[in-house]
């Protein structure tokens, strides 16, 4: 455990309902999406929106425990633990049956891979290694949605170590600098890497990181409060247009994640900040 200022906006945490439907507007567009539905040929952004809302609630919860020295990283894993495993078992059982009826040979046996991988939660490093995500094998792959899970276990292995050294620095400026460094040195990576790789920038943590820690951006007050209720709702006005218009005019040919993935991610953010 380790005590440490935290921001102001994180002393007192409450339920945001505005966020539940922010979740919504995220899943919707991704269920559509895989169920084929055309208009809906960016619904995959949905994912983004995700990492950007996890990103904020999380550091959060971190950063609100460390300032009042309750923060355990073994407490933390355990909630992750017990919050995940079971829906996350309950869907790989009952792929795990109906491959075993429905595959071929050769087919179940890479399904066995990616159950293997999933629980070391390293899907997205093998179906990196294995083929892009619009793929029309990706049909084949009934824990493909486990790469996403995996991005995020990665990256909370590591963050809130590294968020309760940033919370221990007593300048408020330099703590905000490391973080908003770490958000542009990731989505440079990210464009950088679409350019180069874009399989594996669509499938590996470093290229995903800024959308998470945008999210912490948020939680620890760095993106400035809008306090004009007219202002508010504007922002919030554009932040769903902003993922209307990615779920709408985004395909599998739209270069991703790259600058593109801004639009939903900041949409998402402005939905956040607006409350």
């Amino acid at each position: 455990m380790v005590q440490a200022e935290a921001p102001a906006v994180l002393k007192q945490r409450k339920y945001r309902s505005d966020i539940d439907g922010l979740r919504a507007v995220a899943v919707i567009p991704v269920v559509l999406y895989h169920a084929g539905v055309q208009s809906f040929a960016g619904g995959f952004v949905g994912v983004d929106i995700f990492f950007v809302i996890s990103g904020y609630l999380i550091t959060a919860l971190v950063a609100s425990e460390v300032r009042d020295g309750q923060f355990s990283l073994i407490r933390f894993y355990e909630r992750r633990i017990r919050r995940i495993f079971p829906a996350l078992f309950t869907v790989v059982a009952t792929s795990c049956l109906a491959a075993y009826f429905l595959f071929m040979p050769l087919d179940f046996k890479r399904f066995g891979a990616s159950v293997a991988a999933m629980t070391l939660f390293a899907s997205n490093l093998l179906f990196w290694r294995q083929s892009g995500y619009f793929d029309a094998a990706s049909d084949l792959k009934p824990l493909l949605h486990t790469w996403s899970l995996a991005v995020e276990e990665q990256f909370y292995f590591v963050f809130p170590i590294v968020l309760m050294l940033i919370l221990r620095i007593r300048r408020n400026r330099w703590r905000r600098l490391i973080i908003i460094m770490s958000v542009g040195a990731s989505f440079a990576w990210n464009i950088w890497q679409v350019g180069t790789d874009p399989t594996a920038a669509f499938y590996l943590p470093l290229a995903r990181a800024w959308e998470l820690l945008l999210g912490s951006m948020l939680a620890l007050s760095i993106a400035p409060t809008i306090k004009h209720r007219s202002v508010n709702e504007s922002a919030g006005i554009l932040g769903i247009g902003l993922i209307a218009w990615s779920v709408w005019h985004f395909s599998a040919e739209t270069p991703f994640p790259g600058i593109s993935a801004l639009l939903p991610c900041a949409g998402a953010a402005l939905i956040i900040i607006s409350g």
